[in-house]
């Protein structure tokens, strides 16, 4: 099946059977936004990433020329309820691309809307609803661009030697 990250409206409009995974909101992890800078060197802090949730639509779409019915658009949502239910954390071969062969760690979580709520993402759109489930992905963590600072070296209080100075490495 094809998977793809077109929305539910696009893959209509171009007659394409499949699985829209359409990220829909993103919002900041307000939990992990205040971390501190990582000490990268005796003097050198690296800026905290940007933790951000993102909130996926997730939307089988079985085509308009299709004699297939809303048993099997019904059938393939509950293979994702089940897949994500089973396997919530995503992680080392499961990811691809920038996250292969990191530490990344990504929780999948299946999200209750409201009726409010789901309606505004369909009126969104501007496409009548279809059967659909929201999941939030978590946390995911963009890096900063800026340059490390330049801090003063550690110090560390021991007090059975005094202060100790970490050796400046220029």
């Amino acid at each position: 099946m094809l998977v793809t990250l077109n929305t539910p409206q696009e893959m209509i409009d171009a007659d394409i059977e499949g699985l829209s995974v359409w990220l829909y909101r993103v919002i900041r992890d307000e939990e992990r936004l205040n971390a501190p800078p990582e000490r990268i060197g005796p003097n050198l802090l690296r800026p905290p990433p940007l933790p951000v949730r993102l909130h996926y639509l997730v939307t089988p779409i079985t085509g308009a020329q299709s004699q297939i019915g809303p048993e099997t658009e019904q059938v393939i949502l509950g293979k994702v309820l089940q897949i994500f239910h089973d396997h919530p954390t995503l992680r080392g071969s499961d990811l691809q691309g920038d996250f292969s062969g990191t530490e990344v760690e990504l929780t999948v979580r299946l999200e209750t809307l409201s009726l409010e709520e789901i309606a505004r993402v369909w009126d969104a759109l501007d496409a009548p609803y279809q059967l659909s489930v929201s999941y939030e992905v978590s946390v995911v963590e963009i890096a900063s661009e800026t340059e490390p600072e330049q801090v003063s070296p550690v110090l560390v209080a021991l007090p059975e030697y005094g202060v100790i100075v970490a050796p400046n490495p220029l």
